[in-house]
């Protein structure tokens, strides 16, 4: 039985002096939806470069099934969507796609692949007379042109719009559903949230997270706290903002006063049950009170923000060591 689709071991990819990917070590399993996350240049597009076998590491091992990623890729396992390459012009939309299902080894029905890649009325269109977003749509098209048994796709939704963007989600979930492994690369934290059970945050070509969304997320180790504060409910405006600041736990304040004698506050808090408590403590009346936690955005940036501060701190420390 299959229990790993993809792995890589001590991985390590740099170019001159940049380290693209440093000792990254990840495993991939079957019917996994994985999304992976970091900022540009966290090391992602040359990650599933490595895993395609369109370069070769410096360090470690890339594995497909078990075997190399040319030799899976030579089997029709996998199906892949690049934001490099460019599309055939001069030939109409179905036409290209049934070249990709005819020359793949494990070849599906054009009709069924138009359907799901949601471009069956796209079909008589020249290729060259697609819109950006169209122009993915068909490139997820020629992903999914076989019966593979891993697809990747790198910033897929790319230049679509919000309602093309949740019909192609609805396909991926269908292709999910029917048990292909997805790893999608993605500068969109919402569609990570709401459609990986599985996320992997890289950066400066490290793995630094690797959990559901709602493990990251708790990791992050903050929630928020949303209220209004009228005219009486504790003191004047700079009374109260200078408590609210004071409160345990609060690493972020936002204090708006968008009607008159009426302030909504925000705040982001490492201990939200403290916060409360002192809240009320401090002699203040808060309406309509809120502690959600924080969303996958805000966990990424927090991850990543200590993971710079980190790294600073021992740049600093090796400057000193020096003089």
């Amino acid at each position: 039985m299959v229990t790993e689709v993809a792995a890589f071991r001590g991985v390590g990819k740099s170019y001159g002096r940049v380290r693209a990917v440093d000792g990254l070590d990840l495993v991939l399993r079957p019917g996994e939806t994985v999304a992976l996350l970091g900022p540009n240049g966290a090391g992602k597009s040359t990650s599933l470069d490595l895993l395609l076998g369109l370069r070769e590491p410096d360090q470690g091992d890339v594995t497909l099934f078990g075997g190399t990623p040319r030799s899976a890729i030579e089997a029709g396992r996998v199906g892949a969507m690049l934001q490099s390459g460019g599309l055939m012009t001069d030939v109409k939309v179905h036409e290209l796609v049934r070249l990709a299902c005819d020359v793949h080894p494990r070849g599906r029905s054009v009709t069924e692949v138009l359907t799901d890649a949601g471009i069956t009325e796209l079909a008589e269109r020249r290729v060259d007379k697609l819109s950006g977003g169209q122009e993915q749509r068909v490139r997820f098209a020629l992903a999914i042109a076989g019966d593979s048994d891993l697809i990747v796709l790198d910033e897929p939704t790319t230049g679509m719009d919000v309602n093309v963007r949740q019909a192609f989600w609805a396909s991926m979930r269908a292709q999910a559903d029917a048990g292909r492994t997805v790893l999608f690369a993605t500068h969109y934290l919402e569609e990570a949230d709401s459609i990986a059970d599985r996320v992997l945050v890289l950066h400066r070509g490290r793995l630094i997270a690797d959990g559901s969304s709602a493990e990251i997320k708790a990791r992050a180790g903050a929630r928020r706290i949303a209220f209004e504060l009228h005219d009486g409910d504790g003191g004047d405006g700079g009374f109260a903002e200078s408590v609210l600041r004071a409160l345990p736990g609060v690493q972020s304040l936002d204090v708006t006063a968008r009607v008159p004698g009426v302030r909504t506050v925000r705040i982001r808090t490492a201990d939200a049950d403290a916060s409360v408590a002192a809240l009320y403590g401090a002699g203040l009346y808060p309406r309509g009170l809120e502690v959600t936690g924080v969303g996958l955005e805000q966990a990424f940036l927090t991850i990543t923000g200590e993971l710079d501060r980190a790294d600073a701190e021992r740049t600093a420390d090796d400057k000193e060591s020096v003089r």
